[in-house]
């Protein structure tokens, strides 16, 4: 369990260096931070073999280092440095390393993840997708379109919603009619739904649906009522912040995690990755830009 929060704290640490910095100009384009998503990126992809593929979006730093991605790395991305994840070319929302891929155009990943984890059943390598995606993006119609196919052709994909009740700055429940479960279940996909911040909850379910999707060769859904702490990007809320800041109370997965810890793990583990952090932020600073042709 203490690695499970050295990483949970590893992803806080780096998007709060990346909001804190973001308006001394050190990182170029926007970014989109998952703070309070934390678990959901731990307990997925906890469960992952190397095989695996997974499909992120926007919100992708949690879900890049879930997946055992580099933090040097990644700040240099976002700083444009050569030594990116993609050389600098990719920036906050556009990442590829191994089996792992995001991209901002949310309703735009899921037929390519769709597609990827048919093509990996027809090579029969044994590889589950998972690809995440927002409660926005239940309005885009192509996403329809590939959970017909995904079912309709047995795709071994675990679509993950991280419903964090806004899209953007409309409410869910301006954006969205009847319920998520239903969506998936209409094209014969079963959907679990959990409304916690607890990585334990998440990763046992998590756990379960990647080995029945991987057993079955079929897609499965998980729908996980989450809390996003930040902004959309760097400064744009439109939420009361009273509620932000009770959810923060009540519902932060870092704090719920914590509790099992003993307090001298828990700071130990916070001061050496808070090290670490900052560290992999000061090489990034002195990294070297691309040479332009």
């Amino acid at each position: 369990m203490p690695d499970l929060y050295r990483l949970l704290y590893r992803i806080r640490r780096f998007e709060e260096t990346v909001l804190e910095n973001f308006p001394k100009g050190v990182f170029y384009g926007t970014t989109h931070t998952g703070l309070g998503q934390e678990a959901n990126a731990v307990g997925v992809l906890g469960g992952l073999q190397a095989q695996d593929v997974v499909f992120s979006n926007h919100r992708c730093h949690g879900h890049f280092l879930a997946y055992g991605g580099d933090l040097h790395a990644l700040f240099a991305e976002l700083m444009g440095r050569l030594t990116g994840v993609c050389g600098g070319r990719g920036g906050s929302q556009h990442l590829h390393w191994r089996n792992f891929y995001s991209n901002g155009v949310q309703g735009g990943i899921v037929p390519v993840a769709t597609g990827m984890a048919l093509a990996e059943k027809r090579l029969g390598r044994g590889a589950v997708t998972v690809a995440f995606l927002g409660d926005g993006t239940l309005g885009e119609g192509t996403v329809y379109e590939s959970l017909n196919l995904a079912s309709l052709w047995g795709a071994p994909i675990l679509y993950v919603v991280e419903d964090n009740r806004i899209a953007q700055t409309t409410p869910v429940e301006l954006a969205l009619a009847g319920d998520m479960p239903a969506r998936f279940q209409a094209f014969g996909i079963p959907s679990t739904s959990l409304d916690t911040s607890d990585v334990l909850e998440i990763a046992a379910a998590a756990g379960d649906l990647l080995s029945q999707v991987r057993a079955s060769g079929r897609p499965q859904a998980l729908i996980l009522h989450t809390c996003r702490f930040g902004p959309h990007s760097k400064g744009d809320d439109t939420r009361d912040p009273a509620w932000v800041a009770q959810m923060r109370l009540e519902r932060d997965p870092l704090t719920i995690h914590a509790a099992r810890l003993p307090a001298e793990t828990r700071q130990t583990i916070e001061k050496e990755t808070a090290a670490e952090v900052a560290a992999a932020f000061e090489q990034a600073l002195s990294d070297p830009y691309p040479v332009l042709p």
